[in-house]
């Protein structure tokens, strides 16, 4: 993590990580990148999650888990 934020890294991807070790990642990058939590994100942890500090969350659900809709357009 700091070896990607001190080699100019952007963004990191903190991917199903504990909130520990997000918070753990805040403090060892000091703001030299931005810093986006994925994995997991449900209503119920999105606000812990974003009490560790991150800059960005990305829930994965809306895409992966939306239920189908058959929605057809006929013409005749």
């Amino acid at each position: 993590m700091a070896a990607a934020a001190e080699a100019g890294a952007n963004i990191i991807l903190l991917d199903n990580m504990p909130l520990d070790l997000m918070k753990e990642c805040v403090k060892v990058t000091a703001r030299r990148c931005e810093l986006e939590a994925s994995g997991g994100v449900t209503l119920d942890t999105v606000r812990a999650i974003a009490e560790t500090g991150v800059d960005m969350i990305s829930v994965g659900a809306l895409t992966h888990s939306a239920s189908a809709l058959n929605l057809a357009l006929d013409f005749e």
